[in-house]
């Protein structure tokens, strides 16, 4: 009798194998659902976070401005977080309807005299005035645009918010140049950055909106926007398709 030598497989070790991979397995879906939940609840959690803190610190100012028998933290067993924040929005339109007549225009012209005779208060007030004025009043025509420029130096390429035409000393200054004033942001805070003065012919606009900008921006280049006009055509190319599919299968029914 011949004897067979040949190895049997080890059914325990396979087994264990496969418990081992389902384990592995079972560890990794864990793992992907831990950071799906947590790209989820981050961002709703920061920006619960700073809209809570930015109300408390609104409600710090506004509250204790306010008579204590009109203050309902006074009286309620529970303290209402955003009361000073509606009453500050109140008292600011009431400020606004009220400047907006003669009296409160004459008012307000008497105050700026009082204010820009002030030395160092003077300029202070006069530059936040202009700033306000300029972003309340060119909300609608600011950062409507996103554009590439090369810095800091040729085939290096940053992006940059459109703002507006040069004006006043800077247009007249650089002449024959159609100049875009542009603010250039740093990453990852856009708040800060540098105001640059580029000819049109320089800047390459992009389709992109800007709250996809600061996305790419914030993230450092990590999180970057679908091309529209890229997602267009392949969202066209589906629909002719799918009409193609359509019209030959009605053909074949008649």
């Amino acid at each position: 009798m011949s004897k067979n030598t040949g190895k049997q497989p080890d059914r325990p070790s396979r087994s264990k194998r496969k418990r081992g991979v389902r384990r592995k397995n079972a560890l990794r879906t864990v793992y992907n659902w831990f950071f799906t939940g947590l790209v989820i609840a981050g961002p709703i959690g920061i920006t619960l976070y700073l809209a809570w803190n930015a109300v408390g610190l609104v409600d710090s100012f506004v509250k204790p401005l306010i008579p204590p028998q009109y203050n309902p933290d006074n009286y309620l067993p529970v303290i209402i977080p955003g009361f000073g924040l509606l009453v500050g929005m109140i008292a600011v339109t009431i400020l606004g309807a009220l400047t907006a007549n003669l009296v409160g225009k004459s008012l307000l012209q008497f105050g700026d005299r009082i204010l820009a005779r002030l030395p160092v208060v003077s300029t202070l007030y006069r530059g936040l005035k202009q700033i306000f004025e300029t972003a309340v009043n060119q909300s609608s025509q600011s950062f409507k645009q996103v554009g590439l420029i090369q810095y800091p130096r040729p085939g290096i390429w940053a992006i940059v918010l459109i703002s507006t035409p040069a004006k006043g000393e800077v247009k007249e200054k650089v002449e024959g140049e159609d100049v875009l004033g542009c603010f250039l942001p740093t990453t990852p805070n856009p708040t800060s950055g540098f105001l640059l003065f580029i000819p049109r012919k320089e800047i390459k606009v992009l389709d992109m909106g800007t709250e996809d900008a600061a996305k790419l921006i914030i993230s450092a280049g990590l999180v970057s926007p679908d091309y529209e006009k890229e997602t267009a055509k392949l969202a066209a190319e589906h629909d002719a398709k799918m009409a193609r599919e359509m019209s030959a299968t009605d053909s074949a029914a008649e």
